[in-house]
């Protein structure tokens, strides 16, 4: 089922994507905890692509390393950023780092 553009757009920026213009809109996924990650997509100015098809919705689905139906309720909503973030993870798309451990507790004895 095609998808309307600008409901992909909006959808990306509400789950963490954010925009950078250029030749195409560009999105770049950062994480809850504001890093910027490695998962990207893009969508055309063009007018000619105000309504994307199957093909491009797989495309951008494949970018962003979800499968089409997972993109679909991305768009959709069902789909939050909380879930896609464990997706990315769970697929090796993105890591989180843990606080590391060791840090400064206090006095030191001597």
């Amino acid at each position: 089922m095609p998808l309307d553009r600008s409901d992909i757009e909006a959808a990306l920026k509400k789950k963490g994507f954010q925009l950078s213009v250029g030749d195409h809109n560009f999105f770049t996924y950062h994480t809850q905890a504001g890093k910027k990650s490695s998962v990207w997509t893009k969508t055309s100015h063009g007018s000619g692509f105000k309504t994307l098809g199957d093909n491009l919705v797989s495309a951008m689905a494949k970018q962003c390393g979800l499968t089409t139906p997972q993109f679909k309720n991305l768009v959709a909503c069902p789909l939050t950023q909380e879930a896609l973030e464990r997706i990315l993870i769970e697929t090796g798309r993105i890591r989180v780092e843990l606080p590391q451990e060791g840090g400064n507790t206090g006095p030191q004895k001597d």
